[in-house]
C-alpha cells in the first residue's frame, strides 16, 4: 500500500486537549498562502442527527477552515455516541475498515496541495479489534504532528506518544503545546521538561482562548518549523 507524503497526521495525548483546534489553525494558516488544503477526520463519534445525516462539530470545523463542503469525504464513519470510536462501531455494527480510509486518503490528497488529517482521542485509541489510530497513521504513512495539551500529566503523556510514534516507524515531524489549563501551575517550567524530554522545541505554543489572529499566526509558525520535503514544501501552491 502505497503512502502519502503531502499531508501530515495530528494526534494527541488523550482526548480533549485540542486536536481540532490546531488542526483548524494548521488548515487555515495554509489557506492563507494560496494553497488548496484538504482535511479528514476519519472517525468521529459524538455527532448531533441532522436532515443530512450525522454531523460531529470537529469535522464541520474542519470543513469550515479549509473550504470543504462534501461531509461524506472528510468524515467517512461518524457515530452518534460520545464513546470510544471502537465502541460506538461496535454498537451500530460497523467496522472500520483502515485500507478504505487510506484509499479514501489517497484519493483526496492527489486533489489538494496539503491534507490534515485529524485523529480521534490518543495515539493508541482502539477503532476495533487489535487496531487503533496508531494503525490508521501506519495505513496513511503521514508524517505525524503531536498536540500536547499542557495540563498536570502531560509530561508522561507526552513521553510515552512520542516513544511509541517513533517505534511505529512513521515521522514524529514535531509537537505542539496547548495551554488547555489557564491555572496549570509552572507552566513555563513544564514547557521547558517538554522540550528537553522530546529533544525538540515545539512547532508551536497556543495560549489558552487563542483568537483568530494568534490562532493564524502560530498556524503559520507550525508549517514553517515543520521538517518537511520538497513535495510537501508549503512555501508556494504547486
Amino acid at each position: 500500500m502505497s503512502h502519502l507524503s503531502n499531508g501530515v497526521f495530528v494526534t494527541g495525548t488523550d482526548t480533549e486537549i485540542g486536536k481540532t483546534f490546531v488542526s483548524t489553525a494548521l488548515a487555515t494558516a495554509a489557506r492563507s498562502r494560496g494553497l488548496t488544503v484538504g482535511v479528514m477526520k476519519p472517525v468521529a463519534s459524538g455527532a448531533h442527527p441532522t436532515s443530512d445525516g450525522l454531523r460531529n462539530d470537529d469535522a464541520l470545523a474542519l470543513m469550515a477552515a479549509a473550504g470543504e463542503t462534501d461531509y461524506a469525504s472528510v468524515n467517512p464513519y461518524c457515530f452518534e455516541p460520545a464513546i470510544s470510536p471502537h465502541l460506538a462501531a461496535g454498537d451500530a455494527g460497523v467496522t472500520i475498515d483502515l485500507r478504505h480510509l487510506a484509499t479514501l486518503a489517497r484519493a483526496r490528497a492527489q486533489e489538494c496541495d496539503w491534507l490534515v488529517v485529524e485523529g480521534a482521542g490518543g495515539w493508541r485509541a482502539p477503532l476495533g479489534a487489535g487496531s487503533s489510530m496508531a494503525d490508521l497513521a501506519h495505513a496513511l504513512g503521514l508524517p505525524v504532528v503531536l498536540v500536547v495539551g499542557l495540563r498536570l500529566g502531560c509530561l508522561n503523556h507526552a513521553v510515552l506518544s512520542a516513544e511509541s510514534i517513533r517505534l511505529s516507524g512513521l515521522t514524529l515531524a514535531g509537537w505542539i503545546g496547548n495551554r488547555i489549563d489557564p491555572l496549570m501551575s509552572r507552566w513555563e517550567d513544564n514547557l521547558s521538561t517538554l522540550e528537553s524530554l522530546l529533544g525538540t522545541a515545539p512547532l508551536a505554543l497556543f495560549p489558552f482562548g487563542a483568537n483568530e489572529a494568534e490562532r493564524l499566526a502560530l498556524g503559520g509558525q507550525a508549517i514553517d518549523r515543520l521538517s518537511v520535503t520538497s513535495r510537501n514544501s508549503l512555501r508556494s501552491p504547486k
